[in-house]
């Protein structure tokens, strides 16, 4: 798994609400999007910069298309990552306080320690 790219993609789109919006909406589209227009763009730097060779692994891509939080973390994504980028995008869909939150983490509570590595 490439950490840092999908840890870059949960980044970049989690502090982009017009792309958090995107992604709630066409999760598949905007993945592919990201990955063949930004996924190279070497951040706080000139366009001109850019690396040539970083693309998602096919599970990575697909787990990301799905919203899929627990694939993710399986893999060593970032988990406070997900979850900001999941409470900006399913918060809201939610009426009681905290239910996205904890359904975030029932679906995570097979998880035992030791965690997946999460370093890059």
């Amino acid at each position: 798994m490439s950490k840092y790219l999908v840890n870059k993609f949960l980044f970049t789109v989690d502090r982009d609400t017009t792309l958090t919006e995107r992604y709630r909406e066409d999760p598949a589209g905007t993945v592919a999007w990201w990955e063949a227009e930004e996924a190279n763009k070497i951040l706080n730097s000139i366009d001109a910069e850019r690396s040539t060779w970083l693309s998602f692994a096919e599970e990575e891509r697909q787990a990301l298309a799905t919203h899929d939080h627990v694939a993710l973390f399986e893999m060593g994504a970032h988990p406070f990552l997900t979850l900001t980028l999941w409470i900006a995008m399913f918060e809201r869909d939610w009426d009681e306080p905290l239910g996205m939150q904890l359904d975030y983490a029932a679906k995570l509570a097979h998880v035992r320690q030791p965690y997946p590595d999460i370093s890059c």
